[in-house]
């Protein structure tokens, strides 16, 4: 792996910063974490990603120690941290309101818990400046926080939380409070000052595009349990689940039910040549074709005009075929080999339609009721039927124009709607797909991600 790759996760000899193992959390009779077990590791930006009430929260709050597990245990550094109090914990969190005191300045805010830990005035000092320029507030060091933006006051908070050099900062949905400008901007911001602390991140949210942007690996919740743990880009592009396919992003689900596609048996190996005793000698082959100089215009003026009395005539080149007459390019012309590989399956979708085809289906899913989840983004549309590995027609019912992409509402066979993203290249006046047209979308073998309910 190359040195530049961060993947501690991958390396069996790393030693995880964070460990649950085995956690459960229940109150009173409702269970809010299920025998969760993670391992989270040092330098990670990690995001707990979830619906509400799926118990992401609630792992925040045992690693901070405001909650303690019902059974389990929580190891930070490879020491449990069960009975440990939230103040005498090297983790620090980043409330989803900031908890900014409004009396106090920008400066004397982020020198609060230092502070408390009755440090030498001097390294106060320091650390308050370097946390400042970090977070570039120097500027606002003298204001209250009524006196700032909502963005600013998120850096003031987060230079806060890092001003005691924490092992693990803890950040509560820190951009829900943002405009979805600056909330873009913010995200930016928290992965640049994360790569130059080299704290460990954990952040909670909802926002599947936030945690995609800004993490380096995110878990999936739901119901108390992690469904998948993964890079964002593993997590989008091969989902483990139908819920996390639906969950993550935007995606088509087409439902069926799975047949095996044959495979042709390989060509038989070619038999050993047989050695001759006395072997003939070689033939000179008699279509040869000609490799001497062939005579450029200037030589075949001199052949014809003044050389060939002396050499006789030259050998004229074979004349071109003839252009194929109307009645020959009337014919149909045979259909190419289908360039689509051999073997995974094939999904009955609909009563009547084509089959969708899946080369990277598992043929052990024959008969079975599967789930094909499919971005908008890979598939295309069209007004002609193209020449792919699936081609479905359908309607346009409606058209969503967000500036960069345009999302198309494709209703196909039996009222199952499709969605087909175009990236918007070319201008609104130039577009020849609108509403109720009849369309054709289309998408490779591979394009989608072959899953069980």
């Amino acid at each position: 792996m190359a040195d530049s790759v961060f993947a501690p996760w991958n390396d069996p000899n790393q030693k995880p910063l964070i460990e649950f193992r085995g956690v459960t959390k229940r109150f009173g009779d409702f269970t809010a974490i299920d025998d969760l077990s993670l391992k989270i590791y040092e330098k990670e930006f990690f995001a707990l990603l979830g619906p509400s009430g799926c118990g992401k929260t609630t792992m925040m709050r045992m690693l901070a120690g405001f909650e303690a597990p019902s059974q389990g245990h929580i190891l930070l550094n490879g020491q449990g941290i069960d009975d440990v109090p939230p103040n005498k914990r090297a983790v620090n969190m980043m409330f989803q309101s900031y908890a900014l005191f409004p009396h106090l300045s920008v400066w004397d805010n982020i020198a609060f818990g230092l502070r408390r830990e009755s440090r030498d005035k001097a390294a106060i000092e320091a650390r308050v400046e370097e946390m400042l320029r970090l977070t570039r507030l120097s500027k606002f060091a003298k204001r209250k926080p009524h006196q700032i933006s909502g963005g600013q006051r998120q850096r003031v908070a987060l230079a806060r939380s890092l001003a005691k050099a924490p092992k693990l900062l803890l950040l509560d949905e820190p951009l829900g409070a943002l405009d979805k400008k600056l909330r873009e901007e913010t995200q930016f911001e928290l992965m640049d000052i994360q790569e130059k602390t080299g704290t460990t991140f954990v952040i909670v949210t909802h926002d599947q595009e936030e945690a995609m942007t800004v993490a380096s690996r995110v878990a999936v919740m739901d119901e108390g349990r992690i469904v998948q743990v993964a890079t964002p880009d593993v997590i989008y592009e091969a989902p483990n689940s139908v819920y996390v396919a639906d969950f993550i992003g935007d995606v088509n689900l087409i439902r069926g039910t799975a047949s095996a596609r044959g495979t042709s048996a390989p060509a038989p190996e070619p038999a050993a040549p047989q050695k001759s005793e006395s072997p003939a000698p070689a033939k000179a082959p008699t279509n040869t074709p000609d490799r001497r100089p062939q005579p450029n215009a200037l030589g075949e003026w001199l052949h014809d005009n003044i050389l060939a009395p002396v050499l006789g005539e030259r050998e004229k080149p074979p004349a071109m075929l003839p252009a194929p007459s109307p009645e020959e390019s009337a014919k149909p012309r045979p259909e190419a080999a289908s360039d689509t590989p051999e073997g995974g399956i094939e999904i009955t979708w609909a009563e009547g339609q084509p089959k969708v085809i899946a080369t990277n289906g598992e043929q052990d899913l024959d008969g079975k009721q599967i789930v094909l989840a499919l971005r908008p983004e890979k598939v295309s549309i069209a007004k002609t039927k193209p020449d792919a590995a699936n081609a479905l027609k359908g309607k346009v019912i409606d058209i969503g124009y967000l500036g960069n992409i345009s999302t198309y509402h494709v209703e196909l066979a039996g009222g199952l709607m499709v969605k087909a993203q175009v990236t918007n290249t070319r201008r609104i006046s130039r577009r020849d797909i609108t509403w109720e047209d009849e369309v054709w979308i289309s998408f490779t073998s591979t394009a989608g991600v072959v899953l069980q309910e």
